[in-house]
């Protein structure tokens, strides 16, 4: 018999405007592969949760990692612009990243926010860089490298 863990981690989720743009950024650049699409479901349980307005139209994907199925989520939400994102920022995806120069020159070509690049000193003193990259919909993303993984 298998023991249940009383918690497991499923995947994160960001809400955009436009998932195909912002498909520009999470799979062109950064990797991630499309593993589940679906369009618009009025039913859906996202529009109470997310207090989605009437008139939204929902696109959703499921995004995974080669070895790490389901990890991300997008919902798009059309017909109803979104409000800006107040700062300070509250949540962001943290990725080990194996080439950070071109994920952070691929992102800067989209025209998104790249920050600049922080020394990383982790837990356990392993020194290495992190870059934070705002998406199109100004969800925050940092990405990492140790240096010892190089």
């Amino acid at each position: 018999m298998t023991e249940t863990q009383p918690v497991r981690f499923q995947r994160a989720n960001f809400v955009v405007e436009d998932i195909d743009k912002a498909l520009t950024l999470y799979r062109d650049v950064l990797g991630f592969e499309v593993t589940f699409r679906k369009g618009h479901n009025p039913e859906s349980y996202s529009i109470p949760v997310f207090e989605i307005p009437d008139g939204a139209e929902l696109d959703f994907v499921i995004l995974s990692l080669p070895g790490q199925p389901r990890v991300m989520a997008l919902s798009g939400i059309k017909n109803v612009p979104l409000a800006p994102v107040p700062h300070p920022r509250r949540s962001a995806i943290v990725l080990d990243v194996a080439d950070p120069d071109k994920a952070m020159a691929d992102s800067a070509a989209l025209g998104l926010k790249v920050y600049e690049e922080g020394r990383l000193e982790t837990h356990d003193g392993r020194i290495g860089r992190e870059i934070g990259i705002v998406d199109f919909d100004d969800n925050l993303i940092v990405i990492y490298r140790i240096a010892d993984a190089l």
